[in-house]
C-alpha cells in the first residue's frame, strides 16, 4: 500500500515528524509482503446513526457546508469552503452523498503530521474512486493548518479523487501551494467540532513501512459522514 499525499520533499518531512509525539511505532520491511495489516476494529459497527447535539450545535453555528463524520476514534464536524475550493467541495459532497465514505479507513496515521483516509475500507482493500481526478485548488489563499482538511493526491497536481488527510499540525509550509513547480495540497475544510477526535487517531499505535506507509496497528473507521446543511 503506498499513500496518496506524501511525495519527494513532503516525505522528507514525514520522515522527522512521524518520530514525534506519543504512541508506539513498530517498524517492519514491507507492507504487502506479508507483514501485518491493522487488526479488525472490535467495534465493527456504528453506535449511533446520527450526529450528536454537540455536533449539531457546532453545524448551527456555522455559516458554511457542513458534513459529520463518525469514526471508530469518535466523532467530528467539518464545514466547507466552496468560495475557495468549488470544484473540490463539490467533489467531496459528491462522495459524501453517495455514501463511498461508509465503512472506510483512516488508513494512514503520520503521527503529528497529518492523518488520511477515503480510500481503502476494512482488510486495507482498496475502495476504487468513482469520480474523475479534479482540477487542483490549491492556491486559493487556504493554509495546511491545524484541523484544516485537504486533498490527497499523486505526484500530479490535478489527481486528486476521493482521499483527503486532516491536518494535526501546521504545515503550512511543507504543504502550501508555493508555485506551479510547488503546487501544495488543495485545503477545502476545517474542523469545527472533534478535535479530541483528530487527536486520538493521531496517537494510535502504528506500523512503519515506509515515509508514504505508516497504518494504524488497530483499523480506525470511519462509520458513516453525512451532510448537515
Amino acid at each position: 500500500m503506498s499513500t496518496l499525499i506524501l511525495r519527494t520533499a513532503v516525505a522528507a518531512a514525514a520522515l522527522i515528524l512521524s518520530a514525534c509525539g506519543g504512541g508506539a511505532e513498530y517498524h517492519s520491511g514491507g507492507g504487502n509482503g506479508g507483514s501485518p495489516y491493522p487488526r479488525p476494529n472490535p467495534q465493527p459497527y456504528p453506535p449511533t446513526m446520527s450526529c450528536s447535539s454537540t455536533g449539531l450545535a457546532a453545524a448551527a453555528q456555522s455559516s458554511y457546508p457542513t458534513v459529520c463524520m463518525l469514526t471508530s476514534s469518535g466523532e467530528m464536524v467539518i464545514e466547507l469552503y466552496p468560495g475557495y475550493a468549488p470544484v473540490t467541495v463539490n467533489n467531496f459532497l459528491r462522495y459524501v452523498s453517495d455514501g463511498f465514505y461508509s465503512n472506510t479507513l483512516f488508513h494512514h496515521v503520520d503521527r503529528d503530521f497529518v492523518i488520511q483516509g477515503g480510500g481503502y475500507t476494512t482488510g486495507m482493500r482498496v475502495k476504487s474512486p468513482t469520480y474523475a481526478p479534479i482540477v487542483s485548488e490549491s492556491n486559493n489563499g487556504l493554509s495546511n493548518l491545524v484541523g484544516t482538511v485537504a486533498m490527497a493526491r499523486r505526484t500530479d497536481p490535478n489527481s486528486a479523487t476521493s482521499q483527503f488527510f486532516i491536518n494535526v499540525i501546521d504545515n503550512s509550509r511543507a504543504l502550501d501551494y508555493e508555485s506551479p513547480s510547488k503546487p501544495g495540497y488543495t485545503v477545502f475544510g476545517r474542523v469545527i467540532s472533534g478535535m479530541s477526535t483528530v487527536y486520538a487517531i493521531n496517537g494510535q499505535p502504528t506500523y512503519y513501512y515506509g515515509a508514504t506507509d505508516i497504518q494504524p496497528q488497530q483499523e480506525v473507521l470511519v462509520y458513516w459522514v453525512q451532510r448537515l446543511r
